[in-house]
């Protein structure tokens, strides 16, 4: 059985690397802080599992997050990037190799900046995962 942070690291990835407007916005979707990238680009977070089985099947309860990385005066295209993740996010496929996903809950996003250098879009989910194997 894959392992259901793996299976929906390679998912959010494709979907933000297909997501019309991203693909054509983004240098770079990366499954972790990538050591150098141009602006603007996203990185996924590690996932947080815990045991979200049944009686019947295996099940995971993932908390993951996606941060996008700007460089701009203000944090308008930030705000932006932060919506069109979130509907690359609600467009996921709900079968995924090994795995059903059975809910995917927006839990927050906030915008930060280091006062010398980017700004930190974050956006966090919890997904609930059924294994079909």
């Amino acid at each position: 059985m894959s392992d259901a942070v793996e299976v929906l690291q390679a998912a959010l990835l494709t979907a933000v690397e297909t997501h019309p407007v991203l693909a054509e916005t983004l240098l770079g979707v990366f499954d972790g802080p990538p050591p150098r990238a141009g602006f603007p680009y996203v990185s996924i977070n590690d996932g947080m599992s815990a045991d979200w089985s049944t009686k019947t099947a295996v099940g995971r309860e993932i908390r993951i997050g996606l941060t996008i990385w700007d460089d701009g005066e203000g944090a308008t295209r930030l705000h932006q990037l932060i919506g069109h993740v979130e509907d690359a996010i609600a467009a996921l496929p709900r079968d995924l190799p090994g795995w059903r996903i059975a809910s995917c809950v927006f839990q927050r996003s906030f915008v930060t900046r280091n006062p010398v250098a980017s700004w930190a879009g974050v956006v966090d989910y919890r997904i609930r995962m059924l294994s079909t194997a």
